[in-house]
This record gives structure tokens, C-alpha cells and sequence, in this order.
């Protein structure tokens, strides 16, 4: 009976899944491997690159920590920085600076590294450009 097991199409299915399995297992443990920290604990954290800030469009919505977006605020969003982190943003074009705390997750544009606050970017004079280059360093409470 067994060799006829060998021959059917049942048979022929579970060595199939058992491959696929063996497959998806793999992918997800290279994925777990190459993925970027939740959070960066880095105290002494700081970047350069691109800026853009988001206004009335999202004023009130939740923001990913759970409060409420304030386009007046000083707050910023960042992919990885620790909710309630404090960051010194300095806009290089015209080294004009602001302080904010992160309270949100993106930018999810590629090439940028923070969003400010729409009080945030008029702060530091980047409304009229809308994107400019900034420093960014997490701040020693």
C-alpha cells in the first residue's frame, strides 16, 4: 500500500508544499536579518540630509505615537528615532535652527530624513523652499 501512496497526486502535493515551506522559511530569516532597528538608541544620533514638513492637510489626525498631529507644534517625524526624543534640526542653507520632539513616523519618501511640523520648517525659514538640506542631532536632556 505505501508504494502506492508513492504514485498519487497526494503524495506529489505535500513533497511540493514541503519544498515551498522550506523556501518560506529561508526568505524569512534572511528578511529578519537585513531589516533596520525599530528604534535608534544612539544617544549622540545625528544625520545630514533632506527636510520636508507636513501642515493642514494632517492637522488633528493621530500621528503613530498616538496623539494628535499640531501643525503649531514643535514636533517632527523620523523612521527610527524613539518617540519623545528631542532633535536640534539646523537648516543649512541659512543655519537657522529649531528644536522638536519626534512624535510621528516617516518621512516615506525616499532621500528625505525628517518631517517637521509645519511651526517647525517656518522656525527655520524652509516654507518657500519646502525641502532643504538639515542637520539633525538628538539632544542630551
Amino acid at each position: 500500500m505505501t508504494r502506492q501512496l508513492k504514485g498519487t497526486i497526494f503524495f506529489r502535493l505535500t513533497a511540493a508544499k514541503s519544498g515551498y515551506l522550506a523556501v518560506c522559511l529561508w526568505v524569512a530569516i534572511v528578511l529578519s536579518c537585513t531589516t533596520r532597528p525599530n528604534r535608534v538608541e544612539e544617544p549622540h544620533y545625528a544625520a545630514v540630509g533632506l527636510a520636508s514638513y507636513y501642515g493642514g492637510q494632517f492637522h488633528g489626525r493621530r500621528t503613530a505615537s498616538g496623539e494628535r498631529y499640531d501643525m503649531y507644534g514643535l514636533t517632527a517625524a523620523h523612521p527610527v528615532l524613539a518617540f519623545g526624543s528631542r532633535v536640534e534640526v539646523t537648516n543649512l542653507k541659512n543655519g537657522r535652527k529649531v528644536r522638536v520632539r519626534i512624535n510621528d513616523r516617516g518621512p516615506f519618501k525616499r532621500g528625505r530624513i525628517i518631517d517637521l511640523s509645519y511651526a517647525a520648517a517656518r522656525k527655520i525659514g524652509m516654507l518657500k523652499h519646502g525641502i532643504v538640506r538639515v542637520k539633525i542631532r538628538v539632544m542630551d536632556d
